[in-house]
């Protein structure tokens, strides 16, 4: 079986190749010839190692030599499918039921449809800044954060099938169909392709018998598949922020989260703990990009994703039923509430 340092052993050097290509100008001779001289080079030092040797170094240059030669051979692959029928049909769908729930108020639905589908055109210039000044842009853009949320939501409305191995693989067949059904419905961004990978590779661990689930592992599997489907990702700040957030969750966030053990009885304060630590996680490895491309930093990061976060996530939980026909007004009066406790939130932060 491949174990977590394999699949770390694997994914870096990997990685490190597909960057380095990425840097060389996009179909120049000097990246494909780079890409299969450094093929070549490793296949000898592989080779050379077969009996005795440095095995793991020849590895490592092997692993980095596909990632260049698969940087340097990507434009020879065909574009990407049109849009699928079904998922546009489904979008469309979304969006009429959106419109029909026919909120108290307007940026409730301009705010959903943001929220869901990705939609972001009924939002007016004041909200977008409110969500940029209180450093909550990444809530406004689709996500690995919403498909997260949708993933958990399906997972709580399917606990009751229990927990034997027949109902576990069900479930997960059930939540992977949903996410993989949302990704291609809402435009497949690379934020979103990492968490869909992320969801399938966790249920795979789940059902596989015997094995534990390793963050690492399962992070660093995700990266090398993306890059290895699609290495011109590398240079998209969506990508290079979602996985660099998730470093700091498998670097920082367990480590910080010790500090405040959990105890026999539910703990509120350790809940608020545990919500801080995971935004700092996050801050660590992607404050540093933000300031690099944006000369920028949100100071209230804290403040905004503690409240924000949750107000979010009640937002779409208690906007779901909203959208199905017959739903009582209390229910879709509840759920502009939230969503204007979240813009009010929000604009209050920004406006500090």
């Amino acid at each position: 079986m491949v174990e977590e340092k394999d699949i770390v052993a694997i994914s870096i050097p990997f990685s490190a190749g597909v960057m380095m290509a990425a840097l060389l100008p996009p179909g120049s001779d000097a990246l494909f010839w780079a890409g299969a001289g450094a093929c070549l080079a490793a296949g000898g030092l592989l080779a050379a190692a077969a009996g005795r040797g440095p095995r793991t170094l020849a590895l490592t240059a092997l692993f980095w030599a596909l990632g260049v030669l698969c940087q340097a051979t990507a434009g020879l692959a065909p574009g990407p499918p049109g849009p699928w029928p079904p998922a546009e049909r489904a979008l469309g769908g979304l969006l009429r039921a959106i419109d029909a729930a026919d909120f108290p108020h307007a940026d409730t639905t301009a705010l959903l449809k943001a929220l869901l589908a990705g939609r972001r055109e009924g939002l007016d210039a004041a909200t977008v800044a409110a969500f940029r000044d209180a450093g909550a842009a990444h809530i406004l853009a689709l996500s690995g954060l919403h498909l997260g949320i949708l993933y958990g939501i399906l997972q709580g409305a399917l606990a009751w099938m229990g927990h034997s191995r027949p109902a576990t693989a069900v479930r997960s067949a059930l939540s992977v169909g949903a996410a993989g059904f949302f990704l291609l419905m809402t435009g497949a961004s690379p934020s979103l392709v990492r968490a869909f990978l992320f969801i399938c590779l966790n249920e795979l661990s789940r059902l596989l018998p015997g094995r534990r689930r390793h963050l690492t592992a399962i992070f660093f599997a995700a990266l090398t598949i993306q890059l290895a489907v699609s290495p011109g990702v590398v240079t998209s700040l969506g990508f290079q922020l979602s996985y660099l957030a998730l470093l700091g969750i498998v670097l920082v966030h367990p480590r910080l989260e010790a500090w405040y053990p959990a105890g026999r009885r539910p703990d509120p304060f350790r809940r608020i703990w545990s919500a801080m630590s995971l935004t700092v996680s996050c801050q660590v490895f992607t404050a540093p990009l933000v300031w690099l491309r944006f000369h920028t930093f949100p100071r209230y990061f804290l403040l905004t994703n503690l409240g924000a976060l949750p107000l979010t996530e009640g937002f779409i939980l208690c906007s779901l039923p909203a959208l199905l026909p017959g739903c009582p007004q209390g229910i879709k009066n509840l759920a502009d509430a939230v969503g204007q406790a979240l813009l009010h939130f929000l604009g209050t932060v920004a406006a500090i």
